[in-house]
């Protein structure tokens, strides 16, 4: 008797490991260095173990309130990489400035991510402005779901004081929920077409925006926008990315659930 409940406690436990949302970060097409204090490389910018300035441990944690997993991919994403990732995030890719060695998407990638997708996989993309972040390529990769980011730059805000130049009043958002009032600067914008539907926009240019992809969901935004810096970092306390944050996780989270 004994070992029978020992048995169903392991499959308990099993079964409630599964239950949780794997989120997958990518650090291959993203995967600038910097050293540590010690002198040796490590890779940095936009990582969920990063809590200052530019990392995404708050992000992270909106995951993990909603029952997510995280972990960080540093190869390139297989079939077989991409099969422990019930959310997949590809965030601003290097470019040759930014790594000696950047790792751009090929057609290969597109195919792979697109199939994952197709069978239900859930993807989150993030750009920069055009000065910021590998375009060309990464465009193969959102041209497949009917999305592009623009080579613009929308939003530029010059200091501290001139935070409302990167405000948007959030009014019946069907991502945003809870976030009223949010901050995202220097972006760029994105055309939207096929299957992909705009779900803010900035005048009448798109900024973020989701098409569904056989049985999965692509999410596209023109900006990192989630780093800790702005994710009330810094704003001011009318602004709230960091309610934002939990929102664009709560709903990514719902879309794996709801894959089948």
């Amino acid at each position: 008797m004994k070992k029978l409940y020992v048995l169903a406690l392991l499959v308990l436990i099993s079964a409630g490991s599964r239950a949780q949302t794997r989120v997958v970060l990518d650090s291959w097409f993203n995967n600038e260095h910097v050293k540590d204090a010690s002198g040796k490389l490590i890779s940095y910018h936009y990582k969920w173990e990063e809590t200052d300035n530019g990392g995404f441990s708050i992000f992270g944690e909106a995951f993990k309130r909603n029952g997510g997993q995280l972990s960080t991919l540093y190869e390139e994403p297989t079939p077989a990489n991409l099969s422990k990732a019930d959310i997949y995030i590809i965030v601003d890719p290097d470019t040759r400035k930014e790594t000696p060695d950047p790792k751009y998407i090929e057609p290969k990638d597109v195919k792979v991510i697109s199939e994952w997708v197709e069978k239900g996989g859930v993807l989150l993309i993030m750009a920069n402005d055009s000065a910021n972040v590998e375009l060309k390529n990464f465009n193969k990769l959102a041209d497949k779901f009917g999305i592009h980011f623009n080579n613009d730059l929308l939003n530029h805000v010059v200091d501290d004081k001139h935070f409302l130049q990167g405000a948007f009043i959030i009014i019946d958002n069907p991502i945003l929920r809870t976030s009223k009032k949010i901050f995202m600067k220097d972006i760029c914008s994105l055309t939207v077409s096929g299957p992909a539907l705009s779900i803010l926009k900035d005048g009448d240019n798109d900024i973020i925006a989701v098409a569904k992809y056989g049985k999965g969901m692509v999410m596209a935004v023109g900006d990192p926008w989630f780093y800790n810096e702005y994710t009330n970092g810094r704003l001011p306390k009318d602004f709230q990315n960091d309610k934002a944050a939990n929102d664009v996780a709560k709903w990514l989270i719902g879309q794996s659930k709801n894959r089948d």
